[in-house]
């Protein structure tokens, strides 16, 4: 995240002070951004710092909170994954096909490569959420506080 600040100001800094144009930084600024964001997805659940509506989930117990979590993981959590992942790959495919890239002139040629990460957060968040099912039904059956 400091890297894209960074490249950011040095974007403002170059076309303000020096009138020059950055394609490639200010593109790579995307490409962090979409990586950030694309990976954090399953990292934020893993430290469960997700958004959650909280309307009875605290005035819960450990097994009681399990329960809503299981539901929610195995209601919309793995279809969501499952969705995202049958439906962008033919979408990266073509992408991967003619190797995709940037529409600017001497931008990034990795389109291709921003693309991969929808399956790759899909399939990662499907193995933490996998995770997270193991735990609930662990906390459910007594065994981890």
């Amino acid at each position: 995240m400091l890297g894209m600040v960074g490249i950011t100001v040095a974007v403002v800094l170059m076309r303000y002070l020096l009138s020059q144009g950055a394609i490639v930084a200010q593109e790579s600024v995307m490409y962090l951004h979409a990586l950030a964001f694309m990976l954090g997805i399953p990292y934020a659940l893993k430290h469960d710092a997700h958004v959650r509506v909280d309307l009875l989930y605290a005035r819960l117990g450990k097994r009681g909170r399990a329960w809503i979590d299981l539901s929610g993981h195995l209601l919309f959590l793995v279809p969501v994954a499952v969705v995202i992942v049958l439906y962008s790959r033919n979408y990266v495919a073509s992408a991967w096909r003619v190797m995709e890239g940037s529409t600017e002139v001497g931008g990034i040629p990795g389109i291709f490569l921003l693309k991969t990460l929808i399956p790759v957060m899909a399939v990662l968040l499907l193995v933490q959420g996998a995770a997270e099912i193991a735990r609930c039904l662990l906390v459910i059956r007594g065994r981890r506080g």
